[in-house]
């Protein structure tokens, strides 16, 4: 007795779920190269950016000087801009709020009266974003439309997006401190320096990804700075 013919099905309904789920792995597969390489080609070119900036010899007057505390080197060069009459005043934001202006006065080798008059002292801030926040007030209070900016080279990209947010209005130089040797690309060979580039990269897509919906309207960096402390 034969055996009744097998129906069969060259296109089922199985076979073609495996052929879709197939497709859309190697559709995803792809997608996630091509974000990799996006990825790891924005981390090349930020990292060659902040590599080849360097500290200006000479920079222009301003009317103000604003420096973010948290790196090497910052401080004393904020003062020294301060001493070359290169803005009327400063502000050295994010300091912890344990520390002294006696003691900043004296890490700098600043003279007391050079504090006394014409030095002011953030407390609030506790990262970038705050900086901007609180340098936008004391900006906006002063009524300054120039203003040069303090902080390390890697620092640089991320700080004046987040101040340029608030103070659309305010020039905003830029005074990067060089972090170590990174003259020539140096910088890109140390592999701790490249450690600190990628988080500070990292971070600076964080700023961007925010910068994608409303950050406000700058009202909080118009009040009043009774907030910052001189001493």
């Amino acid at each position: 007795m034969a055996d009744a013919p097998r129906e069969t099905e060259p296109h089922s309904a199985r076979d073609r779920h495996t052929e879709g789920r197939g497709r859309a792995g190697r559709a995803g597969m792809a997608a996630g190269v091509l974000v990799a390489l996006v990825f790891i080609g924005g981390f090349a070119w930020f990292a060659n950016q902040v590599s080849l900036m360097t500290t200006p010899a000479d920079p222009p007057d301003a009317d103000a000087i604003v420096v973010l505390t948290g790196g090497h080197f910052r401080l004393n060069a904020a003062v020294d801009l301060l001493k070359a009459g290169k803005g009327q005043r400063l502000l050295i934001s994010g300091v912890n709020p344990v520390a002294r202006a006696g003691d900043l006065r004296r890490a700098t080798g600043a003279e007391e009266a050079l504090f006394s008059c014409c030095v002011d002292i953030d407390r609030l801030a506790l990262d970038t974003v705050g900086n901007a926040a609180e340098s936008a007030k004391w900006i906006r209070a002063h009524a300054y439309k120039t203003v040069i900016v303090v902080t390390n080279n890697y620092h640089m990209p991320r700080s004046l997006l987040e101040m340029r947010r608030l103070l659309a209005e305010t020039a905003l130089l830029p005074y990067p401190v060089i972090a170590g040797n990174a003259k020539d690309g140096v910088l890109l060979t140390k592999p701790d320096a490249l450690r600190v580039l990628f988080t500070e990269y990292v971070k600076y897509l964080g700023a961007l990804a925010r910068g994608a919906w409303p950050y406000g309207n700058g009202g909080d960096a118009a009040t009043s700075p009774s907030d910052l402390a001189r001493r």
